[in-house]
């Protein structure tokens, strides 16, 4: 990331972000938890790419380049946390799995006013780092390729979620061959080729939902042979049906699945 801010303090607030607004590339010296309720949330450093919708948070630590995007009508909620806290343990950027209860001390502590009731206050936080602690790690992450012909691969199959052509096919575009690309995915990406094809698909299927287009249609657009594979993939990988995802309210409203 080119250009960076340092903003110190990681604040805690709730605050609404239009369709495709963001915030450009900063970061603290306080972890950071981002969480959107409404909408969906993208979160970019210079390793990877993650998509946080509405059962989802995202744990940044301190110190941590970071940029946001909002993929629909977002609402965000930002819980800061000392350096020194840090329940999990993480020290990498992480996607969190976030039950009901989570969900509502996050929207509720991020929203009251720092002037209320200090002992309360403390307790909910008290609460919510416990939640915290125990969520799971969830992720729709894309890391980004170092390799320049891995690069070039991943651009094409970002550019058409859709392609469905193998390694070896890919391959001639680059000048590598399918068994190359297949080791380079492993070492650079730390996946196999069909695990981040997944989720790259997984990523731009949440846009695409956020954005109010139909599940038959992001489908298709993301390369899933049939409705119901993607929903059997979208279920499997997020707990819940692409359908259920837009009645839940995290995107507008679509055809259901």
């Amino acid at each position: 990331m080119s250009s960076t801010r340092h903003l110190p303090h990681a604040p805690t607030d709730s605050r609404d972000l239009a369709a495709t607004a963001g915030v450009d590339a900063h970061w603290h010296d306080e972890n950071q938890v981002a969480y959107a309720s409404q909408g969906v949330l993208a979160v970019h450093t210079e390793a990877s790419r993650w998509i946080v919708p509405a059962h989802r948070a995202i744990w940044v630590p301190a110190g941590t380049v970071h940029s946001h995007r909002a993929y629909g009508e977002t609402r965000l909620h930002l819980l800061g946390l000392p350096a020194g806290r840090n329940p999990l343990g993480l020290v990498e950027p992480t996607v969190l799995a976030v039950s009901p209860l989570l969900r509502e001390l996050l929207i509720a502590y991020t929203a009251s006013d720092e002037s209320q009731d200090v002992r309360a206050r403390r307790r909910m936080l008290g609460v919510l780092l416990d939640q915290l602690a125990a969520a799971r790690e969830r992720p729709v992450r894309i890391p980004a390729a170092r390799d320049a012909r891995l690069a070039a691969v991943t651009a094409i199959l970002e550019a058409d979620p859709s392609d469905s052509r193998g390694l070896e096919a890919l391959g001639h575009e680059v000048g590598a061959s399918g068994r190359t690309l297949t080791r380079l995915f492993r070492q650079d990406v730390g996946m196999t080729f069909p695990q981040w094809r997944t989720q790259l698909r997984l990523y731009q299927a949440l846009r695409l939902l956020a954005e109010g287009r139909s599940v038959t249609a992001v489908g298709r657009c993301c390369g899933f042979a049939t409705t119901s594979a993607f929903i059997d993939v979208f279920r499997r990988s997020l707990g819940h049906t692409p359908g259920a995802y837009v009645r839940s309210g995290s995107a507008s409203p679509g055809v259901s699945g």
